[in-house]
C-alpha cells in the first residue's frame, strides 16, 4: 500500500497535521518510534499562554487557545482537562519590570490582551501572590492543560479519521523515488507519495535523512509537581525573567517549572536532575507564591524541548524536495501546537493557509553562513 502522506513523528502537531490530513481526504500514516504524544507533548507543563509566546506568534497562539478549550468538539469528544483562567507575569526587580513593560506592549500590538498593572492590583487577581511584586502583566486569557492525557485525547479522533497509527514504529532513513518515499524502519518499508517530517527535538537528524543541515537547540527542562495542598492560586503565573512557571490543578497538585535545565540530550532524552536547578524553581515558586513553603514535593521529571535558531516554528514546505514538508521545533510550541498543525495539513492539501507558514529557508541559510 502506498499512503497519500505519511507523518514522523506523533506529538501534538503530528497528531494535528495528520488528523487535518485525514479529514481532508488523505490516507495518512503516523509513524512514531514511541506512543502518540509521550515524549515532549505528554510531559511538558501544559501551560497555554500568551505573555510567555513570541510577538509573532501571537496570532497562531490565540486560535490554538480556542482549539484546546474546545477540544472535545473537534477531536471526537477527547479532551485534556484544558482550563482558561487568568495569567500573571511578575517582576521583582526593575530590570525584571523593564523586560516586563516591553514584552507587554509587542504582544499588546500582535493581539494579546496584556495590561500592566501594579503589585497591589495583582494581589487582588491571585491573593496568594507576594507582596514583593513591584509590576505585572495580566492576561484574562491565559490557561493549562493536563498534558500526559494529550495523546489520549488524539487517539480516537485519528482512528476514527482513516490514520494507520503506527506506534513503536522508529523510521531511520528516507529514499526518494519518482513514485514518493520510502520510509526505512526495523519492521520493514513504508510507502509514502508525499512526507511531514514533525519530529520536535529530533528534526534535525530528520532532516538530514534528505540531506538538509538544520540546527536543533535541544533544552532538558526539568519540572516539579507537589503534594495536594488547599488552593493557594487561581492563576497562570510566571515571572518576566521566564524562569518560573505555576500553576494548581482540581486535585490541588501544583505544577512548577520555568525552564531549569536539567542532564540530558538528544539521544539519551532526560537523565537526570540538577539538584541546586531543582532548589532554585522551588525556593523562587515560594518567593512567589508563599503558601508553597509548607508543600511537600512528590516528584520530579525532565522534558525536551526544542528551538530552532530563532526561536520561531519551522513550518512549511522543505527546499529542493518536492512533496515534503516539515513541522515543529518552537520555544513554548506546545500552546500553538494544534493550530500549526492545522495550517500545515491546509498547505499540503493545496489549501491557502489561514495565516502564513514559516518556512525553513531562513535556518539552512544561517547554518550555511
Amino acid at each position: 500500500m502506498i499512503f497519500d502522506t505519511a507523518v514522523v513523528g506523533a506529538g501534538v502537531m503530528g497528531c494535528s497535521t495528520a488528523l487535518h490530513l485525514a479529514r481532508g481526504g488523505m490516507q495518512v500514516a503516523l509513524l512514531d518510534r514511541g506512543a502518540i504524544c509521550r515524549e515532549a507533548s505528554g510531559v511538558n507543563a501544559g501551560t497555554l499562554t500568551m505573555q510567555m509566546t513570541r510577538a509573532a506568534l501571537i496570532p497562531y497562539a490565540l486560535r490554538a487557545h480556542e482549539m484546546w478549550l474546545r477540544m472535545p468538539e473537534w477531536c471526537d469528544g477527547g479532551h485534556v482537562l484544558a482550563v482558561s483562567c487568568p495569567g500573571l507575569s511578575v517582576a521583582f526587580t526593575e530590570r525584571e519590570a523593564a523586560m516586563l513593560e516591553e514584552r507587554a506592549h509587542f504582544r499588546r500590538q500582535a493581539g494579546a490582551p496584556i495590561e500592566l498593572v501594579s503589585g497591589g492590583r495583582a494581589m487582588e487577581i491571585e491573593p496568594g501572590l507576594s507582596d514583593k511584586v513591584l509590576l505585572a502583566g495580566h492576561c484574562p486569557i491565559d490557561g493549562f492543560t493536563s498534558a500526559y492525557l494529550t495523546g489520549r485525547a488524539f487517539r480516537p479522533a485519528l482512528l476514527n479519521a482513516g490514520v494507520a497509527l503506527f506506534e513503536g514504529r522508529g523510521v531511520t532513513a528516507v529514499d526518494r523515488d519518482a513514485q514518493g518515499f520510502t520510509l526505512q524502519t526495523a519492521q520493514g518499508p513504508l510507502r509514502a507519495r508525499r512526507i511531514v517530517l514533525a519530529g520536535g527535538v529530533w528534526l534535525e537528524d530528520m532532516a538530514a535523512w534528505l540531506g538538509l543541515r538544520l540546527p536543533i537547540k535541544v533544552l532538558i527542562n526539568q519540572l516539579v509537581i507537589t503534594e495536594r495542598i488547599r488552593p493557594v492560586m487561581r492563576t497562570v503565573l510566571g515571572v518576566a525573567s521566564g524562569l518560573l512557571s505555576l500553576k494548581q490543578y482540581a486535585n490541588g497538585t501544583v505544577l512548577i517549572g520555568g525552564g531549569w535545565q536539567g542532564i540530558g540530550d538528544r539521544q539519551r532524552g532526560g537523565l537526570a536532575v540538577r539538584a541546586e536547578n531543582f532548589q532554585g524553581n522551588v525556593r523562587l515558586a515560594a518567593h512567589a507564591v508563599p503558601a508553597l513553603r509548607d508543600a511537600r514535593v512528590v516528584r520530579a521529571w525532565l522534558g525536551l524541548e526544542a528551538e530552532t535558531a530563532d526561536a520561531l516554528p519551522a513550518i512549511g514546505p522543505i527546499p529542493g524536495v518536492p512533496d515534503a514538508w516539515i513541522i515543529g521545533s518552537v520555544h513554548s510550541g506546545y500552546t500553538s501546537g494544534p493550530y500549526f498543525g492545522k495550517l500545515l495539513a491546509q498547505a499540503v492539501l493545496g489549501q491557502a493557509p489561514e495565516l502564513p507558514l514559516f518556512p525553513i529557508d531562513r535556518l539552512l541559510a544561517q547554518e550555511a553562513a
